[in-house]
């Protein structure tokens, strides 16, 4: 049993935001397992999977490797600690590459439904930036109708999941030098879904087992998923709902409601997430709340739908990855609406114990004990509102007695894509150029990532944009990264005071805060465009910019693909959790040394963020040498 002491202190230790530790102290209190217990109970874990020396591909195993150099030094099949270690990899980056790609692929294929007219609810919110992609594509837009337009661009976007086409349209705004690396070194992406079934091959007993070989493949697939499935999905997904602008909202758990039906949208999908911002608009819904004896309908966002609500509509967001056992813990939730990635087996579980009803939403994605209400863009509208009703319907359900809203919600401003960024700069990226050359922003850091229970919630991400704004470097965010940063009140122009007096200069002036919000994590694309438009103006490729990615608390098999586009595209990316690759010296040493040979970086695993900081700004500085600034 713990006592108050140790619940507070437990509580503390577990997470950073005082809201989140609010509710750990309630969960505990009521004897909620969290992942947090979960991860508890898993230690000490396989000491052999840490370090990527485990192989089950066939069924001649599971083998695995001796990681002190004795025996057995080879599978079953002969395969070495190199091939073993480098092919666990490209198959883990593979299914994080097939995840943010399919994503992109369900958005395509709902624009095509709305072009074609056999969608409910939805409409092309971006003419502009869907002629602007058009004519990407070399699809003709005067004199035609947004419908006709946006029918061709979905039917260009399906082609580029395939392998006749042979290329992919978006990888050509990376700057010229930066495509001329991958022509030299073979892994200019050819199509979507072709680098990940070869990449599926290729990990296949029996195929490919020369390490640096598996290890360009790898590189190949990221960045078919950043150049093309992500980017495909950040970009349809501007078309038919907006591109993002900056706007002011609210985070953490502090957002839900006494007296209002909560409903929690999470997941990382917007395209029934966004039906239901427009259902819980009908005045038959909102009346029907009232008679039910609640005070309205409240939406918060919860992980990466979450952050595409709340750049696109300023919904509220109550928390990352890690926060969505600890919603339902709040004893204030309705119905926890789901699409898929990110999402816990485990929350029917906690919902359970409380009220919640958890709602499945995606023929990919169905979680026993939940129920389950099929998304489909013909009755997306329709379904929206029966999710709504049966939330409300939920509302008397909700027992007071176990009901504990934590804190203050923290205001946040979100919703930086690069359109905006280039906007704000009036039209170029020369002014930020400009501050660049002359020291006011020494660079420019990605954040991006998940939660991981093995480091402190939020911790990581926090500590490391504290420590880089103090060095005048502004840090651009998305996932569960920005929402973190959200909580501690960073997203916000007042939080320039944190940084370094040049950077504080420049934000003032802009009136922007000193980390900038750029939405979800399909949408670290957008990083990539605007890393691309900056080089371009320059003349270098994105390897020659003094830039940075880092994912403090990464988790998820997504975080591999991004990390590895990332450093595939020039930008040296720093880890929080080492990458299960350790039993391989030589793996190792290619993806920590030998990628500088190629793309001028490389990835490092630092988890102290404030040790990452000092290698990031390591690493800017000697870019910043080299270009002679």
């Amino acid at each position: 049993m713990f006592s108050s002491s140790d619940i507070k202190q437990e509580a503390e230790k577990r997470a950073l935001d005082t809201t989140d530790q609010e509710i750990i102290g309630k969960a505990i209190e009521d004897g909620i397992e969290t992942a947090w217990e979960r991860f508890a109970l898993q230690q000490p874990q396989c000491g052999f999977g840490q370090l990527g020396v485990c192989c089950n591909n066939c069924a001649m195993g599971p083998c695995r490797i001796d990681p002190y150099g004795g025996k057995p030094s080879h599978g079953v099949c002969g395969a070495n600690v190199d091939t073993i270690v480098s092919r666990n990899l490209l198959d883990d980056l593979s299914v994080g590459a097939a995840a943010h790609s399919d994503h992109g692929r369900e958005v395509v294929e709902v624009l095509l439904e709305t072009a074609e007219g056999k969608s409910e609810g939805y409409r092309i919110c971006d003419e502009e930036k869907l002629k602007r992609v058009a004519e990407e594509y070399g699809i003709g837009t005067a004199g035609r109708s947004k419908e006709d337009i946006a029918k061709d661009l979905a039917l260009g976007m399906l082609a580029e999941f395939g392998s006749v086409k042979g290329f992919i349209q978006m990888a050509e705004r990376a700057p010229d030098k930066t495509k001329a690396i991958w022509t030299e070194f073979g892994i200019t992406p050819r199509g979507i879904d072709r680098e990940i079934v070869e990449a599926m091959h290729r990990v296949h007993m029996g195929v490919d087992a020369d390490f640096i070989n598996i290890l360009l493949h790898a590189m190949r697939t990221a960045l078919a998923d950043g150049w093309g499935g992500s980017m495909i999905a950040t970009d349809c997904s501007d078309i038919l709902f907006g591109t993002p602008k900056p706007l002011t909202s609210w985070a953490n758990l502090g957002t839900l409601s006494t007296d209002k039906v909560n409903v929690v949208l999470h997941g990382h999908n917007p395209l029934l997430s966004e039906m239901i911002v427009q259902a819980v608009e009908d005045p038959e819904l909102k009346k029907y709340a009232i008679e039910k004896g609640a005070k309205g309908i409240n939406l918060v966002g919860m992980c990466c739908t979450g952050n595409e609500l709340l750049m696109r509509s300023g919904i509220p967001i109550a928390g990352n990855v890690l926060d969505q056992e600890l919603a339902i813990a709040t004893g204030a939730v309705e119905a926890m609406v789901v699409d898929y990635q990110c999402i816990f087996p485990s929350i029917p579980a906690t919902a359970g114990c409380y009220h919640t009803k958890v709602v499945t939403t995606s023929r990919k994605a169905k979680i026993p004990g939940t129920q389950y209400m099929e998304f489909s863009a013909e009755t997306a509208l329709s379904t929206a509102k029966e999710i709504i009703r049966l939330a409300i319907d939920n509302y008397p359900n909700r027992n007071l007695d176990r009901v504990r809203i934590p804190g203050k919600p923290m205001k946040v401003m979100a919703g930086f894509s690069e359109e905006e960024i280039r906007k704000a700069l009036g039209g170029t990226y020369k002014p930020l150029i400009d501050a660049i050359v002359a020291g006011q922003i020494k660079g420019v850091v990605g954040i991006v990532g998940c939660n991981h229970p093995r480091i402190k919630q939020d911790y990581g991400h926090v500590t490391l944009a504290k420590e880089l704004i103090k060095r005048n470097i502004l840090v651009v965010e998305t996932g569960c990264a920005a929402i973190a940063c959200g909580k501690a009140g960073l997203l916000l122009p007042e939080a320039a005071d944190n940084a370094g007096s040049r950077l504080k200069a420049v934000c003032n002036l802009l009136g922007i805060p000193p980390v900038l919000h750029m939405g979800s994590c399909v949408d670290n694309s957008r990083i990539l465009v605007m890393a691309s438009m900056v080089a371009k103006e320059l003349g270098v490729s994105i390897g020659d910019l003094p830039l940075g990615g880092a994912a403090p608390e990464w988790y998820s098999q997504k975080a591999l693909p991004i990390g590895t586009y990332f450093v595939a595209s020039g930008v040296y990316t720093v880890l929080g959790i080492p990458p299960k690759i350790f039993g391989s010296k030589n793996v190792l040493n290619l993806l920590a040394e030998g990628l500088k040979g190629i793309t001028n970086s490389a990835f490092a695993v630092e988890p102290d963020p404030v040790k990452a900081a000092d290698l990031l700004e390591e690493e800017i500085n000697r870019k910043r040498a080299a270009l002679g600034i």
